[in-house]
């Protein structure tokens, strides 16, 4: 069983508040990621269901996937989404050498180079306090979250992970899905009713800039 948390601890956010991990906002706003992808059935799911309901998001995406599903990451783009480097390879930073890892991102951000903004989210979370320095100095935006769907986890319903983000958002609040094959079955379970129902309470769903 796997340690991780659904909402995002305060003292977390503290510790590491050169990271984003949420928008302080007045608004009724909040803001959908998508890690993994783009991948053509999953990530093209999704855009459907976004454009249903007028919704943005940010879609951190796989180098190598971009590189596999061009046409896909298109649509992304041409539909007003943002998209953010989430390395080449899904590499961890902990197991990797800040090299390594570097010119990993680097690899992936020669398919992005043509957007404005420099969005990064570290695979798994997990990055050396140098590389992200290295980063930040490079004009990154590093975007963790505030709160996690948990899509990916095996040993919980789909049920729960629409619970997670439903009982855990608030104004501002970062959410993490997940784009891909090991995820689809609760992300098609989950992300049209979280959509329905945060549109229902009056929540615009914007992309990251």
């Amino acid at each position: 069983m796997r340690f991780y948390f659904i909402k995002t601890p305060r003292i977390l956010k503290r510790l590491f508040a050169k990271y984003t991990w949420s928008f302080f906002s007045t608004q009724k706003e909040i803001f959908l990621t998508f890690d993994d992808g783009p991948i053509s059935e999953v990530t093209e799911f999704v855009l459907d269901q976004l454009q249903q309901f007028n919704a943005k998001a940010t879609f951190f995406c796989i180098g190598d996937n971009i590189r596999k599903h061009p046409t896909v990451f298109s649509r992304i783009i041409n539909e007003g989404h943002s998209v953010g480097n989430h390395t080449f390879n899904h590499l961890n930073g902990w197991k990797n050498s800040n090299t390594t890892y570097i010119n990993n991102i680097n690899k992936c951000e020669n398919l992005l180079s043509h957007q404005k903004t420099k969005l990064f989210r570290p695979p798994y979370g997990k990055i050396k306090r140098k590389q992200a320095k290295q980063l930040l100095a490079n004009g990154y935006k590093i975007i963790m979250w505030d709160v996690l769907s948990a899509d990916f986890d095996p040993t919980i319903t789909k049920e729960k992970c629409l619970q997670n983000v439903l009982r855990n958002v608030e104004n501002g609040s970062i959410i993490v899905f997940h784009d891909s094959i090991k995820a689809n079955d609760k992300l098609y379970y989950a992300l049209p009713k979280v959509l329905e129902e945060f549109s229902l309470q009056g929540y615009k769903f914007k992309a990251i800039s």
